[in-house]
């Protein structure tokens, strides 16, 4: 995969997993916590190349149902209004990068 793809999908992990542990240590959710890290993994192997870009289109494709739902129920931007936007941006760069500009 592309530089720029792999660093935009590394600095995205780093914002998922925090946002985990932020969500854990300010409301005590550890669905938020088990949620994130188990969203960065299979992200971190795509970054990492064991896993072909169309695994995080998917994971990203799951996290985005997942903030919209959210968003719909709580009605409030923050944080699942920032996510979902933050990971629709991160799959319109994966998706360029995997399937149109090849490298």
């Amino acid at each position: 995969m592309h530089g720029i793809a792999v660093t935009a999908l590394w600095i995205f992990i780093a914002l998922l997993v925090a946002g985990g542990l932020v969500g854990f240590l300010k409301a005590r959710s550890k669905a938020s916590l088990i949620a994130s890290l188990g969203s960065a993994v299979p992200l971190s192997l795509v970054a990492l190349g064991h896993l072909p870009g169309v695994v995080a289109i998917g994971v990203l494709a799951l996290l985005q149902a997942v903030f919209f739902v959210r968003l719909r129920k709580t009605g409030k931007f923050m944080p699942s209004g920032l996510l979902l936007g933050l990971s629709v941006v991160m799959e319109a760069i994966l998706l360029y990068f995997v399937f149109i500009a090849r490298s």
